[in-house]
């Protein structure tokens, strides 16, 4: 497919991803404190040098060099020229890879983030709308009544959308450019979407401004906020009894409901090192329970829990709790949970259901018995297998042959779709126990029903903690040095720098110490990030036009060529972090020599210890 890749589509792709889920699907990561650490699959080693930083969306290898993000650890591990790299992770994220030269993509891109900033108005314009609109009291004391403070409404940016057509309409769309980015953010409807809309209103098309009005109207406002803080959209929950009781944003550009979660930019806000995270069904269960002091409760915005939502949950906490009426639809929906709970049910990761009293929600329960009493519930809720094995049970005689039978035939499809491991054995057996059958028996059934047979390991000694790994997928064809080996980080930093040349401002370290490493890169680096010190205003063609005609000055305009894999407001930091890293090696080379110095009299003389 001709055209390059544009470079709004990877800004956007690498803003998608987590580069956490991304290796550890070619590679097992263990938790290390807020990272996360491996064997190096770039060097043989035995002991993990491999870090890989969430927070940052960046990896480094303590022992290799080698470093990066998400796109560039696929390039390197799977042995994939760019193309074929952005092609395999958005192909994860169900994204097309566009072939553009034209710059429609980029004005694709562009027209998101003016989205997004008209998100952001509509919700300072709610927020204000509570504090200062006319109408405003009705807002308030409903808030006020189901026991919410100022400071609770405040951190979830909870607005007031005013009663009235078109308050939104004329407060932001001053432009037609404007108006059509509104209707594209889901703020506003166009009178021909929803006519029956005008009628329940007891209002006339003729009073909608210029044939569309606001989408809420009249309703307390929640806004949906991504990890990063940005608002996708809202939900609104009216204040009289109209229908529906709770409104939210359609899917737009940037909004897709089944990804995101409610609460979970405010719950990691409060406390970034959760420890497990409650799922309600509502917005106002969230906040309400953030109100009691319970700050890990998050939602689905309309949609079942799906194993997205859990995956995103998963890679923060090691335990997961659904919150749901106990009344038969309550346990509907918890069956659902469940089932979509399987497929990621890996060993160390843990789900309980709480049923609440029939009649009570989070929200009221919370209000009525206090924070204490809620959490115990919360401590004491049912585990998985054993909401699991009762829901399959429940209209079964289980200590008939039949009813054992019949329950196992319901139970194995389910169990197929726990991934291999002690968890999934431990419930085979419970199932083998239930039905007064031998577990290996369960384990032939299953296999024959097309999941992978749990095998039979022979007794081996018992390997050291850090010996796990996987076996890096076979060469499919050859290529050359410069694409099969990680770039060093003096090379990426290099690379870095021509791009954006005024990441050197940033730096606060005194670079000459990398002097020690002894690298070419590294000299050139220093090289030029003196020839920027000295003059701010040099870009890149300065640089270039310095090393003009040497062989360095073509390497330089070979990297320019490339495609970058790095977002431009990443860029500092990963520069920053790969100048760290060198001086962190320039510091031990030093040392090293240091050490040597001391040492050598002593070896001259014969009296160094061995």
């Amino acid at each position: 497919m001709a055209g390059l890749i544009p470079q709004a589509f990877i800004d956007d792709l690498l803003s998608r991803v987590d580069i956490v889920d991304v290796i550890d699907k070619r590679i097992k990561l263990r938790k290390s404190g807020k990272n996360y650490s491996a064997l190096c699959p770039f060097h043989t080693e035995k002991s993990p040098s491999f870090s890989v930083e969430p927070e940052k969306q960046f990896y480094y290898c303590f022992g290799c060099g080698a470093g990066g993000n998400a796109l560039g650890f696929v390039m390197d591990y799977e042995r994939l020229d760019f193309p074929q790299a952005v092609e395999i992770l958005a192909g994860d994220y169900g994204l097309t890879v566009p072939r553009d030269e034209s710059g429609r993509e980029d004005k694709r891109q562009s027209e998101n983030k003016q989205i997004l900033d008209l998100l952001s108005e509509a919700s300072q314009f709610y927020q204000k709308s509570l504090r200062s609109h006319p109408q405003k009291e009705r807002a308030v004391q409903y808030l006020k009544g189901r026991g919410l403070t100022g400071v609770i409404a405040k951190h979830f940016g909870i607005g007031f959308a005013p009663p009235g057509w078109d308050n939104l309409l004329k407060a932001l769309g001053d432009t037609p450019e404007r108006i059509e980015l509104m209707h594209k953010g889901g703020l506003l409807i166009r009178k021909e979407q929803e006519a029956d809309t005008q009628a329940s209103h007891g209002q006339s098309a003729g009073q909608h401004n210029r044939g569309q009005y606001d989408r809420f109207r009249d309703r307390i406002m929640f806004p949906i906020r991504d990890s990063r803080g940005r608002v996708l959209g809202f939900g609104g929950r009216v204040l009289t009894n109209e229908k529906p009781k709770y409104l939210n944003s359609p899917e737009t550009p940037v909004y897709h409901k089944g990804n995101e979660l409610y609460g979970l930019y405010e719950s990691r806000r409060s406390n970034p090192k959760q420890t497990r995270f409650l799922i309600v069904e509502g917005y106002m269960d969230v906040v309400a329970l953030a109100q009691a002091g319970i700050d890990n409760a998050v939602a689905t915005l309309g949609t079942a829990t799906s194993a997205t939502h859990l995956t995103r949950l998963f890679k923060i906490v090691s335990e997961v709790i659904y919150c749901f009426d106990g009344d038969a639809a309550g346990r509907t929906a918890a069956w659902r949970g469940l089932q979509a709970t399987l497929p990621v049910l890996e060993d160390g990761r843990q789900v309980r259901f709480l049923f609440l009293p029939e009649g009570e929600d989070p929200d009221t329960l919370v209000r009525k018995i206090g924070r204490d009493r809620f959490s115990e519930l919360v401590d004491n809720a049912t585990p998985l297998a054993d909401f699991f094995f009762d829901h399959l049970s429940e209209e079964l005689n289980a200590s008939t042959i039949e009813g054992k039978a019949r329950l196992s035939s319901l139970a194995l499809p389910l169990l197929k779709q726990i991934p291999t491991g002690i968890y999934r054995q431990l419930m085979i057996d419970r199932l083998a126990t239930t039905a007064g059958v031998d577990s290996r028996a369960i384990d032939s059934m299953m296999g024959q029903a097309g999941a992978p047979e749990l095998q039979e390991v022979p007794d081996l000694p018992t390997p050291p903690e850090h010996t796990y790994s996987r076996e890096r997928p076979k060469e499919s064809r050859p290529r050359d040095k410069e694409n099969t080996l990680p770039r060093s980080p003096g090379l990426k930093a290099i690379e870095l720098l021509l791009y954006k040349p005024e990441v050197v401002q940033a730096l606060e370290e005194d670079l000459e110490l990398l002097r020690e490493n002894g690298d070419q890169y590294t000299d050139l680096l220093l090289e030029l990030v003196e020839l920027v010190q000295r003059d701010p205003t040099t870009n890149t063609y300065t640089m270039l036009g310095h090393f003009y005609g040497t062989a360095l000055g073509n390497q330089l305009a070979h990297l320019m060529k490339k495609e970058k894999i790095t977002p431009h407001e990443g860029v500092t930091t990963e520069f920053q972090f790969l100048v760290t890293s060198l001086l962190g090696d320039a510091r031990k080379k030093q040392y090293k020599k240091q050490l040597m110095a001391q040492l050598a009299p002593r070896l001259r003389s014969g009296k160094a210890e061995p």
